[in-house]
């Protein structure tokens, strides 16, 4: 039992059972997500600290590669204990720091311009498993993480419950403290889960990739378009700005010659026309045998000033760590290439 599973409502409820005085959760807890292993937790009797190390583990991933690009950013590939690895990485902004963590091991969305599809889907992470990306980074960097974006490999609302328990658990006293206002979590556009989201009445952004102005365009570079159409998504974005008044961001990957003209972008513009959203543009990085290509600078500039001049909210995303092969699955995928 990884005890990164659990709330401290949980805990206590666990401990009752197993004889454990229930307020000894509280100090478990804040042991280990200061990093502490359960034996060096101080405040606890070493008799249940014994007992704890048989019954309970304390799970964190082990970092099995680094690299640091010159613009500072840091990807990591994580070992996790069944074997399996997963990719984070640490953003340096003049804000704070800001953790990219995976939500799955895989993916089954198979966007044409992601590396995380590569393989597909192999399973689904824990909340715990969440938890220990952010703990592992911490313990190896000793930065100060003060954002979390869950925009690294995999469809967090195809993995939604233990998602929303990993979002329920992150902005604990006892754990990192991390207002939701300051989560990010990035979606293909799953619409009943858009909305089931919504409900939770939770104050995260919600930032969906979009990538396309039609339909037409949309279905040959992203699986998803096949179930859920553009309309569908943007209704269900406007449900979720009216639920939460959180601001959306649709994120649009610009790939030469396929949705980055100028008539893309009016499209886009009239799509986008009356809602409160933010629009991040995105050129798209190569992915090993998909043949997609980041459009000239030229054309990046053109497409994001007809938005800008059309009165939509628009930025370029700078694109961090190109050289460490910072985005979604090139790291693994090049490192497994390696045998």
């Amino acid at each position: 039992m990884n005890l990164l599973d659990y709330t401290l409502d949980e805990l206590k409820d666990l401990f009752k059972k197993e004889g454990i005085p229930p307020y000894r959760a509280d100090q478990v807890l804040k042991g280990v997500y200061l990093g502490h292993n359960i034996h060096e937790i101080s405040n606890l009797p070493i008799s249940l600290r014994e007992l704890l190390n048989k019954k309970f583990e304390h799970i964190i991933p082990e970092v099995i590669e680094s690299l640091k690009s010159k613009d500072d950013t840091e990807k990591f590939l994580l070992k996790i204990e069944d074997g399996n690895i997963i990719e984070t990485a640490l953003m340096k902004y003049s804000y704070g720091n800001t953790i990219c963590i995976s939500s799955q091991i895989g993916c089954r969305m198979g966007c044409k311009f992601c590396a995380s599809c590569i393989n597909g889907l192999i399973r689904n992470l824990t909340p715990g498993e969440m938890i220990g990306e952010i703990l592992s980074v911490k313990n190896y960097t000793k930065e100060d993480i003060k954002r979390i974006v869950i925009m690294g490999s995999g469809e967090p609302l195809d993995n939604f419950s233990n998602v929303l328990k990993f979002l329920n658990i992150i902005n604990r006293e006892y754990s990192f403290n991390i207002s939701q206002r300051n989560i990010t979590l990035s979606t293909c556009g799953i619409v009943p889960k858009i909305y089931e989201l919504a409900d939770e009445n939770l104050s995260i952004n919600l930032a969906i990739s979009l990538h396309a102005a039609s339909d037409e365009i949309r279905i040959k570079i992203m699986k998803i378009a096949c179930l859920y159409k553009i309309n569908d998504i943007i209704d269900a974005a406007k449900y979720y700005f009216n639920k939460t008044k959180r601001r959306i961001t649709f994120e649009y990957a610009l790939i030469n010659s396929v949705n980055d003209s100028k008539e893309d972008a009016y499209k886009l513009s009239k799509l986008l026309k009356g809602i409160n959203c933010h629009v991040n543009l995105i050129p798209v990085n190569k992915v090993t045998n998909v043949n997609f290509e980041k459009p000239s600078r030229n054309r990046i500039d053109d497409f994001m000033n007809i938005l800008i001049k059309e009165r939509i909210n628009t930025t370029k995303r700078r694109e961090l760590g190109e050289d460490i092969d910072a985005s979604c699955g090139q790291l693994k995928n090049s490192y497994f290439a390696k045998f």
